[in-house]
């Protein structure tokens, strides 16, 4: 190249860069950390900086400001507090907190920010959507009257759930909360429903668990778990069901319908007054501060059956209560933001009634509007026979005579408590739990101990998988069953049952 063209073209260019005009000032805003406390820190400063605005720290730790005082900022640390020293700098991004969304995330673990712990690479083509947003108005919701079926019988034939709901389980440790929650996602194989499983505040082996169990139940492909564990800052506890539910309303916006799982709201309410008493807020009952209500109601109400073209938010929060303590002020701020209630009870979990519901005490406000009318004619009656059959059974207890109308009506509640038990992991289709209720109400199952009544129901459950009469499209179709179907099913029910014991008998 000549020398010449290469000085001419050099003096073009510095000549068009002086003609051009300059380019506007940015102005950067750059704070000091004036105190670090366990999870939080004080910023002064950053006079500009906005509520829910993420910081960036100059060790790398990113914040959200949630507190706005004269001349000072309270932020919620998203990172390791000990890696942030008083007097380090801290610029604004202004952007708020967001979380990547999008199909890339089924599948995948994921912090409260989106942030791969599954080891599988980073998220493929995931956009980002704030953490928190307003939820739909009235005019964009419809009602809820499509069930989702959990494959749990207690829970679909007394306690059912619908599509677009909020429903509260509830109880104290060791109960089974989170085991019907999996079991509900597990349920969902044929169903086409995407799944959100929201660990807060959990051990990590108990979480591990619970991706496994999904795992090899086939979910995993249709599932995200977003998780945020005791050894994680109290602040990704605090985002991380909104984190689930942003990506929930990404999926929903597409038509899709979505179960969340919030395991468990008390950690998170814990998560948020520790907070809250770091940052000075003024405490309350509890020493809860007192928006924590407004805390999450404004994240489940976000859930619903929306409007067409948009799916729908099915959200199973779970809290836990203490010695049975349902009015503890965490229990009743959910009960009372929630569309009913799943209790497990100690007393049962003692008699060995796995799943331990009471139905006594759970409800669902929706109730039979989302469960099919075949649901509703078998079960009608459960409540109120088992609760019939439990008071019989503590007067039978003082060892009062009883006569024959009496044992029968044991037996027979006996034998409908004895249908409602489930183990874990194994979901029930619709029709093989219509089958083995309508044996058990029909007395089907009278005067069997509890091994006879695990083969019973297992042989009921084998021929309607061979041969339903109907039941599956009945339940689809929400039509009730013809006496010709019950006939029919109550007469398999008694033939398997007898093929079943006859086989087990070495002297048939």
């Amino acid at each position: 190249m000549r020398p010449d063209l290469t000085l001419t073209g050099t003096s073009g260019l510095l000549q068009a860069l002086l003609e051009s005009p300059a380019p506007d000032p940015r102005i950067s805003e750059i704070g000091r950390v004036s105190e670090v406390a366990d999870g939080v820190a004080i910023v002064t400063g950053l006079a500009r900086a906005l509520s829910d605005e993420v910081l960036e720290f100059a060790s790398g730790v990113q914040g959200v400001v949630f507190d706005l005082e004269p001349n000072r900022l309270g932020v919620v640390l998203l990172g390791p507090s000990e890696r942030v020293c008083p007097g380090e700098d801290v610029r604004r991004t202004n952007r708020v907190a967001s979380v990547p969304v999008g199909p890339a995330l089924l599948g995948r673990v994921v912090d409260a920010l989106g942030r791969p712990r599954d080891e599988l690479g980073p998220l493929d083509a995931a956009p980002l959507r704030p953490v928190e947003a307003e939820a739909p108005a009235i005019r964009h919701r419809r009602a809820v009257a499509r069930p989702l079926a959990t494959g749990l019988k207690a829970v679909d034939a007394a306690v059912p759930v619908g599509l677009g709901q909020r429903e509260l389980i509830v109880g104290d440790r060791q109960t089974g909360k989170t085991s019907i929650a999996v079991d509900a996602i597990l349920n969902q194989r044929e169903t086409g429903v995407h799944c959100i499983y929201c660990a807060i505040g959990q051990r990590g082996d108990a979480v591990a668990k619970v991706i496994g169990a999904i795992r090899d139940g086939g979910m995993m492909e249709r599932t995200v778990i977003v998780a945020a564990g005791d050894e994680d800052p109290p602040g990704l506890a605090y985002v991380a069901p909104y984190a689930a539910m942003s990506i929930a309303e990404s999926f929903a916006a597409k038509g899709h319908d979505v179960l969340v799982v919030l395991d468990d709201l008390t950690h998170h309410a814990h998560a948020y007054r520790e907070l809250s008493l770091l940052l000075r807020r003024p405490p309350g009952r509890e020493a809860f501060p007192g928006d924590i209500f407004y805390v999450h109601a404004r994240l489940l109400e976000r859930a619903g059956q929306f409007s067409e073209g948009h799916g729908s938010i099915t959200a199973l929060p779970v809290v836990e209560t203490q010695a049975e303590n349902l009015s503890a002020y965490i229990p009743t701020n959910l009960i009372s933001i929630t569309d009913g209630q799943i209790y497990l009870s100690p007393r049962l979990v003692r008699r060995n009634q796995f799943p331990a519901v009471d139905l006594g005490v759970s409800v669902s406000r929706v109730g039979g509007k989302a469960q099919s009318r075949a649901f509703r004619e078998v079960a009608g009656n459960l409540r109120v026979t088992l609760s019939q059959f439990e008071e019989l059974e503590e007067f039978a207890r003082f060892g009062t005579r009883l006569d024959d109308t009496t044992r029968a009506r044991l037996a027979r509640g006996a034998a409908v408590r004895a249908a409602l038990r489930q183990p874990e992991r194994d979901p029930i289709p619709a029709n093989e739990q219509l089958a083995v209720l309508l044996g058990a109400m029909e007395g089907v199952l009278d005067n069997m101990d509890d091994a006879r009544a695990v083969r019973a129901m297992q042989a009921v459950r084998q021929s309607v998988a061979e041969d339903d009469h109907g039941l599956a499209e009945s339940i689809a179709k929400d039509e009730a069953l013809s006496d010709a179907q019950r006939a029919a099913v109550l007469t398999a029910a008694r033939r398997a049952i007898d093929e079943a014991e006859a086989g087990d008998d070495p002297d048939a």
